[in-house]
């Protein structure tokens, strides 16, 4: 039972909210004879990829985004790959593109993301963005922890001058999502897998962000009453059961807000890559 003051987020809710919204960009810019392009690269068959391409071309065929899948061979050799993001970076008709993880053994990753184009990187993953991120400049950002600032905003949640705490370091949620709540005057905890008692530094947050990939791992004694806490874990259990990071059933009730697994932060981060999309596709108008 959750309690009487707890907010369930509604992720999906909010994300086709914020689509609405961005709808009338796209038409305004399709009126200009401008339809944002997104290319998503795939490497090789990854079925949980696949399941995550779809979603994001359901979601810009909806909007009126022209979203394209580049397919390539699990056995592509590096030199091939970046060939192939030379190219991207070279076409000008091309907004915005990501590489989908997970990539195979014998591309490395870090010199993928370093060769994206900074102006045309819709996950916000490179070097020279993530520089502007943590200096607090505009540019593109990851999606996933720009849909988390999202809910916190749209639910009215203080930011300012709030302990949060982050648990997980990834380059894809922990550290950027440190960055953005750094940004808005957060005092921010990043805590991971080596924080010793952890439990004891959880409880101290005003705003709890669990992106560990472990079910259940946020347990209601590390949450303190009446706090708000973001579940960014999409794990599956033996018997197939999406769930996330936070035991929802006994979290739920301390807190005042709680994101659920599914249709939480999921839907949130489609939304976002949409919008960054929408908005590099502007800028691209704006330097013509």
């Amino acid at each position: 039972m959750v309690g009487n003051m707890t907010t369930i987020v509604d992720g999906r809710a909010l994300a086709n909210t914020l689509m609405a919204e961005l709808q009338k960009t796209v038409t305004a810019l399709a009126q200009q004879g401008v339809i944002p392009q997104l290319r998503i690269v795939q490497v090789g068959d990854d079925p949980a990829s696949n399941i995550y391409i779809r979603n994001k071309l359901r979601r810009a065929e909806k909007l009126g985004i022209d979203a394209q899948v580049v397919h390539l061979s699990a056995t592509i050799s590096q030199a091939d790959f970046m060939h192939v993001l030379a190219r991207l970076n070279a076409d000008p008709t091309v907004d915005a593109y990501m590489v989908q993880e997970p990539l195979p053994p014998q591309i490395d990753q870090s010199a993928v993301v370093a060769a994206i184009d900074p102006q045309k990187d819709a996950d916000g993953f490179t070097p020279v963005n993530f520089g502007h991120l943590w200096q607090g400049d505009p540019g593109p950002v990851p999606a996933t922890p720009a849909g988390i600032m999202a809910i916190l905003d749209r639910y009215e949640v203080p930011i300012q001058g709030k302990r949060a705490v982050v648990i997980g370091r990834s380059k894809i949620v922990g550290r950027p999502l440190a960055a953005m709540l750094l940004n808005r005057d957060a005092t921010v905890t990043m805590a991971h897998s080596k924080t010793v008692n952890l439990p004891a530094v959880t409880r101290e947050a005003d705003i709890l962000i669990a992106a560990v990939g472990v079910p259940h791992f946020v347990t209601a004694d590390m949450v303190k009453t009446g706090a708000v806490v973001i579940d960014v874990g999409i794990n599956r259990t033996a018997e197939g059961k999406v769930t996330g990071d936070v035991d929802f059933a006994a979290v739920a009730p301390k807190t005042a807000l709680i994101t659920p697994v599914p249709r939480g932060v999921g839907p949130m981060t489609v939304a976002m890559l949409m919008q960054q999309t929408v908005n590099l596709a502007k800028e691209r108008v704006g330097h013509e």
